[in-house]
């Protein structure tokens, strides 16, 4: 009789430091898998406490409530086997996975492979595992990984296969960056074709903080061929049936894992099996193995990280309305837009401030936006208060020239009126400056820079535009969301007459490039002019962004889309007297 193992991947949405939010969820998800008759259910990394927990994993309290959440996860699980993503306590801490059946805490698997690089921190906290267990349920040699463990080619993957696995769980909390889920996918059909084995990557799914967790977890059979996927940026609970017959038919056709040499497959760490259940007959019906959900093209998914994680953010800081400054430009459209399909338009409250230099376009543009949105638009003129400031500071700044600071001043009006109301009502402030400003220091501290969330903080200007044509084509009744005049219209901070962005900034589709060049790559100057890029723009662009470092140490946290975001990504001395050479 064909041998089938049924694996059920829970995909879902923790918050960190939500114990007992995170319990409850785990154990309904056990009872569905349960229902389903699945031989074997798996949690994400750290399911129980969230990820990442950062210093909260300092609190003896916390780690207790951890244990204690375990065992009554493990209270649950009842005719059914669990892996289930948690802090192992006991001497020091690991990120570990508790391996649980009927009732039971059997044992633990530790992460062996701790990442600590980008956005990662685990040597700060856990002390790496030691060991590659297979576990043996329903007759099924399993191995257990967590994350980064999956993605070294002699890694626990391979030690586990040797030791007879047919079947390996990888939980994950891997975080979002554009372009990644195509790269993770081709690895884990590499490590599965490379080792005749099943691989179940399972991935947990929701923002925290600037990170966000796209899901979209796979399952991937002995020769590479992927043979589920979940969606995107959604909770699933997929259950799919393992033909691991199969496994064996595969490993004798390939070659490859009898050459090993068994010496560097000992230095990885030793193999151990554990018979959990033996091989049962059933005669339960088949499951209609879940579709392969659609991968989503490179704009899509960084739209869609970007309402879940505004969505998250707002929802798990325990805000319920949002206040977005809207200027008639493109950054606060899109900011808006993508509030609204993360929160509801009555969630969501537009300010239009208009000063001595707004256009009456800007003015009519924020109100068709607003309607187009559905969402209510406050109008505020900004003048009483910015003559009051110019009559203020006049006798100071008598026998001087007008400069940039007069001009921040509207700025600064404009974040007190959005602070002031959000204090009132108790609203949560979105700000709207993209990575390009923020990179060059084009954004006012204390004036457009003020807020709780900002949600373009890590997409470049070009992409703002790209954004918003992607959604605009995607509207129900075939009408633009956002208004062409805001994407025609050049890009102006309206604080001088007949100002543009690029009076001060390279045209933003030469100084993106430039930009991710320098920031996320670390080019050299000679390698930037080298690539072609104009040498008075790169000398520009490396004097900015190193000067402004200060600023963006006081921006708040904003979705992470890129490889490499500012924030925890790039940690770089605010005191930092070093430039490199730039020609």
């Amino acid at each position: 009789m064909q041998r089938i193992f049924r694996l059920a991947l829970a995909q879902f949405n923790p918050t960190v430091g939500d114990i007992a939010g995170n319990t409850a969820r785990i154990i309904e998800l056990i009872d569905e898998a349960r229902a389903a008759h699945a031989d074997l259910v798996a949690f994400p990394e750290l399911a129980v406490t969230g990820y990442p927990p950062e210093d909260l994993l300092f609190k003896p309290s916390f780690l207790a409530d951890n244990t204690a959440a375990v065992q009554r996860i493990s209270a649950a699980t009842r005719g059914i086997a669990a892996i289930v993503g948690c802090v192992g306590v006991g001497g020091d801490i690991a990120n570990a996975a508790a391996i649980i059946n009927d009732g039971r805490i059997l044992d633990w698997y530790r992460k062996m492979h701790l990442p600590n690089y980008g956005v990662f921190d685990e040597d700060r906290y856990f002390r790496r595992g030691e060991e590659c267990p297979v576990y043996v349920i329903n007759g099924t040699p399993v191995g257990v990984g967590i994350c980064e463990d999956i993605w070294y080619p002699i890694g626990p993957i391979a030690v586990q296969r040797d030791a007879g696995a047919e079947v390996i769980v990888n939980i994950n909390a891997s975080p979002f960056h554009a372009g990644k889920a195509g790269q993770r996918e081709r690895m884990i059909a590499t490590r599965a074709a490379d080792n005749g084995v099943f691989v179940a990557y399972l991935n947990t799914v929701g923002g925290q903080d600037e990170l966000v967790f796209d899901g979209a977890s796979i399952v991937c059979a002995p020769d590479g061929a992927v043979i589920a996927r979940g969606p995107s940026f959604e909770d699933r609970l997929m259950v799919i049936d393992l033909d691991v017959d199969s496994v064996l038919r595969q490993r004798l056709r390939d070659p490859r894992a009898r050459k090993e040499n068994p010496k560097i497959l000992g230095e990885v760490g030793p193999a151990r099996v554990a018979t959990i259940s033996g091989h049962r007959l059933s005669d339960r019906r088949a499951v209609v193995n879940p579709a392969l959900c659609r991968t989503l093209d490179e704009t899509e998914e960084v739209y869609q990280a970007l309402v879940v994680g505004t969505r998250d953010y707002v929802h798990k800081s325990g805000f319920r309305r949002t206040l977005v400054g809207l200027s008639g430009g493109i950054d606060s459209a899109l900011t808006a837009t993508v509030a609204v399909d993360a929160l509801g338009a009555d969630n969501v409250v537009g300010v239009t401030m208009p000063s001595r230099y707004s256009s009456a376009g800007s003015v009519a543009d924020s109100q068709q936006l607003a309607d187009n949105l559905g969402i209510k638009l406050w109008r505020i003129p900004i003048e009483p208060a910015h003559h009051a400031f110019t009559e203020m500071l006049a006798a100071y700044f008598t026998g001087t020239e007008a400069n940039v600071a007069e001009e921040n001043v509207q700025a600064r009006i404009r974040g007190n009126v959005l602070m002031t109301i959000a204090n009132k009502f108790g609203w949560l402030v979105l700000t709207t400056g993209n990575k390009s400003e923020l990179a060059m220091g084009y954004a006012t501290l204390y004036g457009d820079m003020a807020g709780g969330f900002a949600v373009l903080k890590d997409v470049p200007k070009t992409l703002v535009y790209e954004l918003c044509r992607w959604r605009n084509a995607r509207t129900a009744n075939g009408r633009p969301l956002i208004p062409q005049a805001v994407l025609d219209k050049p890009p102006s901070a309206e604080l001088r007459p007949d100002q543009t962005d690029q009076d001060t900034l390279p045209p933003y589709e030469r100084l993106d490039p430039i930009i991710k060049a320098y920031v996320e790559d670390d080019y050299s100057y000679a390698q930037m002019v080298a690539m072609g890029h104009n040498p008075a723009w790169v000398r520009q662009v490396m004097a900015y962004v190193d000067r402004n470092e200060y600023k963006r140490r006081q921006a708040p946290p904003g979705v992470k889309i890129t490889p490499r975001a500012f924030g925890k990504d790039r940690r770089l001395p605010i005191v930092n007297r070093y430039r490199p050479a730039s020609g």
